[in-house]
């Protein structure tokens, strides 16, 4: 079986250029859609280790012991109760306090944490509580915190959608610029019967290898940053940054996507080649 040969091809200038234009379009892609997934995995393993948590802050004396009993009644509704004591308190009050801190003693309310075994155990609870004490979930207290991992989410997301556009763009500039510098190819082709779908399959194997190589060094030089700004995240130890991980599913789809940019690469140039002889 003879091998055959495309009809043309880049020169090694222009195919070095485009190459690591590719690359870096794709580690950027890759990058910034590993950054989505490490966060949005954070969030998720944030709200989920708040979401049963509750604070009940008694204000008033008179209500401790009514509410202690709803406490008592539900207990087989959660798996911890923990009485945050005097001591406690003044220990978390001490920055903010000076010498004479024992003279708030009678003004502090009575505190319980609660940890709930299920969203509906939270909210029965809540409800028998009522307007005896004041309860507070764990997760609206850190609302803030939630809040600003998703509007990191959309930053990296709206990076990623620019960066799958700078590619769309890239591998259009390519293909109108290599039917340009082909021209002379082309009408030979038109004239000896060269179907446009022909053509366009000569285009579409010169782009799949341009970005063949560079989805995969992309790739390649993507994955350790990413591994480098999870370890700095984890180092954090506590707060939304030490949720931050990937999932194996995560590492998949992250495997994917430079498959999904050459599938796209391949399909622009059809479409950009196809034009280009229609209009021709």
């Amino acid at each position: 079986m003879t091998k055959k040969p495309i009809v043309f091809s880049l020169v090694r200038d222009q195919s070095v250029f485009m190459t690591a234009i590719m690359a870096l379009l794709t580690f950027l892609a890759v990058l910034a859609f590993g950054i989505v997934l490490a966060i949005g995995t954070g969030v998720v393993r944030w709200n989920a280790q708040w979401d049963l948590t509750a604070t009940i802050q008694v204000m008033n004396p008179k209500n401790i012991d009514s509410v202690k009993q709803i406490i008592d009644k539900n207990s087989d509704k959660m798996e911890s109760v923990t009485e945050i004591t005097t001591e406690q308190m003044h220990d978390l009050l001490r920055p903010w306090l000076s010498g004479g801190g024992d003279a708030l003693e009678n003004y502090l309310p009575k505190m319980y944490e609660l940890q709930f075994n299920s969203t509906d155990d939270l909210e029965s609870v809540k409800q028998q509580i009522g307007t005896s004490a004041r309860f507070l979930t764990h997760a609206q207290a850190l609302k803030s915190s939630t809040s600003a991992g998703w509007k990191m989410i959309l930053i990296s997301s709206f990076v990623l959608l620019l960066t799958l556009g700078a590619i769309g763009l890239c591998i259009s500039y390519i293909a109108r610029n290599t039917a340009l510098l082909h021209r002379r190819e082309l009408e030979i082709l038109n004239q000896i019967g060269a179907t446009d779908a022909y053509v366009a399959r000569q285009m579409q194997i010169i782009i799949a290898k341009i970005c063949i190589v560079a989805g995969g060094a992309g790739f390649v030089v993507a994955a350790p940053v990413l591994m480098l700004i999870l370890g700095a995240a984890h180092s954090a130890r506590v707060g939304l940054m030490a949720m931050l991980g990937i999932s194996g599913w995560g590492w998949f789809a992250l495997f994917l996507l430079p498959i999904a940019i050459i599938i796209f690469a391949i399909w622009i140039t059809r479409r950009t080649t196809i034009s280009i002889l229609k209009n021709d």
